[in-house]
């Protein structure tokens, strides 16, 4: 194991966080669909078959119509750079408007939308608006969230797939250990509910063909087949530096690694890159272990097993209360690690476990919950993980 720095040089605050998918876009709304855990999954048509996805709420829909309408520019941008500004409006403290603020919002997909949009309008008519290029960057986010939200930081977008999100934290950090800002918004944004991501996905063969209301299948161990839905949503959280009064939560450590992939879409069988991200968010933490792990299981054979391999090998007999939220919400692929960050700090609030019904936990779950950690892995075999605590 590569060693790293044991501890976090200071303390991270999270002072805000915020989603907008279909759980909702208010924590109060999100919490309620978590402890209903009533299916939200609708269908859709692609390629001549039904498949499950998760969309944002019609709350949300009108709140995106009502946001378009309020900015001319705002008229041309991807749904994901409009979920985003949706997200971190909400997200954002008041108390940091004069503080020397940054911006990472990064995106598995991008700006789906609008690139397939043009892509179209390229093959029919052979040339294409002047908006396309500055509206289909994927810095486009970070930098129209930073734009309305009137902040004076860095503004940058990446991608890592479907770790994005936990990565955007990973910056977020450094960028504060480092002096460079006073605090950070980071997290993800997906709209990626489009014919062609969609045949992507049933390409791969990772794509839910249940008829089920319940059609992902995240952590069920003893499924055949691949079992991922699509969802779409954007989550965000805003990190400062020190124990902030403003606190909701705080980051306890963080472990990040990658491996070597013998395929584009697969990670090892005991996925070694999360061994490696979980150990390393241990030590950073001093903790021996966690009250509970919000997995990344995206419902895939592979990955779910793999994921939980892992597990075993890191906490061997003595395995903390596992569950997922994509059996509720779906993946929303660059989103999706900042809304199991947010989930777990609802659990932390809430002091209540939110289980998943294809997993039995063997320990009982109304156990007091002080530290929860949050996995997340990107194509490639990049994992990280997070522990967040009270």
């Amino acid at each position: 194991m590569l060693k790293l720095s044991k501890i976090l040089q200071q303390p991270i605050s999270i002072t805000g966080i915020a989603s907008v998918s279909a759980l909702g876009m208010s924590l109060p709304q999100v919490w309620e669909c978590y402890k209903r855990s009533d299916s939200i999954f609708t269908t859709k048509s692609v390629s001549g078959q039904r498949v499950a996805l998760s969309k944002v709420t019609p709350e949300i829909e009108e709140a995106l119509s009502e946001l378009k309408q309020s900015h001319s520019a705002y008229k041309k941008l991807d749904r994901s750079v409009l979920l985003g500004i949706l997200a971190a409006r909400m997200a954002f403290p008041k108390h940091l408007k004069d503080k020397l603020v940054g911006v990472t919002i990064g995106s598995s997909r991008g700006a789906t939308g609008l690139f397939e949009k043009y892509h179209e309008q390229f093959r029919s008519k052979g040339k294409v608006s002047a908006f396309s290029s500055p509206t289909t960057t994927l810095g486009n986010i970070s930098s129209w969230v930073g734009q309305d939200l009137g902040v004076q930081g860095i503004q940058v977008g990446h991608s890592v797939t479907c770790s994005t999100a936990l990565h955007a934290v990973l910056n977020g950090i450094a960028w504060l250990q480092a002096d460079m800002a006073d605090a950070f918004v980071v997290g993800g944004s997906e709209a990626a509910l489009t014919p062609f991501t969609l045949a992507q996905m049933q390409a791969m063969k990772l794509y839910s063909t249940s008829p089920e209301a319940f059609a992902c299948e995240s952590l069920r161990l003893d499924k055949k087949k691949n079992t991922m839905v699509l969802g779409e949503g954007a989550a965000v959280a805003v990190l400062e530096k020190g124990i902030s009064e403003n606190r909701i939560a705080s980051i306890k450590g963080y472990g990040f690694a990658s491996e070597k992939i013998a395929h584009g879409s697969a990670i090892s069988e005991n996925a070694e890159c999360f061994q490696e991200s979980m150990k390393n968010a241990l030590d950073r933490s001093g903790l021996k272990t966690v009250d509970a792990i919000i997995m990344h299981a995206p419902g895939t054979v592979k990955g779910d097993t793999a994921e939980f391999n892992a597990v075993k090998e890191v906490f061997r007999n003595k395995l903390p209360l596992l569950t997922t939220n994509k059996w509720l919400l779906g993946h929303t692929f660059g989103a999706s690690g900042m809304m199991s960050v947010e989930m777990a700090i609802l659990m932390l609030q809430h002091n209540q476990f939110i289980p998943n019904p294809f997993f039995s936990n063997n320990i009982p779950t109304n156990k007091p919950l002080e530290h929860l950690m949050v996995n997340a892995v990107g194509f490639g075999g990049n994992a990280v993980s997070i522990i967040v605590g009270k």
